[in-house]
């Protein structure tokens, strides 16, 4: 586990020092009249619709804002958004799990999933969990909450993931759908609308579903504090792009199965597929409920092994949802 571990930070140094020489440090403040803003996401699919509508769509335009939106490994993310790399970073798993281990300064202003949105799949000559033994489970990131809901998968298929498999890291979704047709890895847990390409185009079997686990906070917005208290009403502006993306996504199916179709380069049918399944994985105001929020973090204090759950006031700030939410009527 150590060596695994020292890896894993290995990677992550490595990570951003790429990232630093393709994403030099600026100013948000842009000679267009318009703020850049580096977004990262660490993986492509539809958790990251909302971010993808408001671009598309111009909501973040309408903010006078120039929203790039960055693939970085989670574990990289929250290094890149530490040294300002990036100015905020939709990976909030790895993020909070970074936070409830050490004294990392960020918080969470917003969650998009209150969900797991991740199938697990197998090559098709794998029908069952229990033929995963001694197989290679393909991640992005060791600790994610990829890596995370495809263990509880295997866990509760009667496995011992951290025993009975070899977990290595396979690149994003898109990514470990290719090294699963290669034989590279064996199984993985993919998201829409990648999980629908993996059963319908090459057979893939899909072994279950992590959609009805326990409350899982993936996604949302998540910024250093310096910059929560430096730039406050810019961070007003991109939480209400995203709010009003996000009621975009509930309310038009068509337009943001088009955006998901454009964004993943796949047919319209896949994505509208992808856009039913998820659906009910987001939240509709950025703001998980009470009990959603004291479930997930009394499993995140279970899975890191911690005496008791972290204070969700150390980990979580909505006083600015709430604000946007208040002015745009959402409830």
């Amino acid at each position: 586990m150590g060596k695994r571990l020292d890896r894993a930070r290995a990677r992550a140094f490595v990570g951003l020092v790429l990232i630093a020489a393709l994403f030099p440090v600026r100013s948000v403040w842009a000679q267009t009249g318009y703020e850049k803003i580096a977004f990262s996401i660490p993986s492509r699919s539809i958790a990251a619709i909302d971010l993808y509508v408001a671009k598309e769509r111009g909501f973040f335009r309408d903010e006078g804002l120039d929203v790039e939106i960055v693939q970085i490994r989670g574990n990289v993310a929250v290094a890149a958004a530490l040294s300002g790399q990036v100015q905020a970073t939709n990976g909030i798993g790895t993020v909070i799990r970074a936070m409830s281990r050490s004294e990392i300064p960020m918080k969470v202003l917003t969650v998009s999933l209150i969900r797991n949105l991740f199938w697990l799949v197998a090559r098709p000559e794998l029908k069952s969990i229990s033929q995963l033994k001694g197989k290679i489970l393909g991640t992005t990131t060791f600790g994610g909450s990829q890596h995370t809901a495809a263990t509880r998968l295997i866990r509760k298929g009667g496995l011992d993931p951290d025993k009975d498999l070899t977990v290595v890291v396979g690149g994003d979704v898109p990514a470990q759908l290719q090294s699963l047709v290669t034989g590279a890895i064996d199984v993985a847990a993919l998201s829409p609308p990648t999980v629908i390409l993996a059963r319908d185009k090459f057979n893939m079997n899909i072994l279950g579903s992590a959609m009805d686990d326990l409350a899982n906070l993936q996604n949302g917005t998540a910024v250093t504090e310096k910059f929560l208290r430096e730039h406050r009403p810019l961070l007003k502006r991109i939480l209400r792009a995203r709010a009003k993306a996000n009621r975009y996504f509930f309310e038009n199916e068509r337009g943001a199965s088009e955006v998901l179709a454009k964004y993943q380069n796949v047919e319209f049918p896949v994505a509208l597929e992808s856009y039913r399944l998820a659906k009910p994985a987001f939240t509709s105001n950025g703001i998980p409920a009470q009990k959603d929020l004291e479930e997930f973090l009394r499993a995140e204090a279970e899975l890191l092994k911690l005496k008791e759950p972290v204070a969700a006031s150390k980990l979580f700030d909505f006083s600015l949802q709430r604000e946007v939410n208040q002015e745009l009527g959402i409830k």
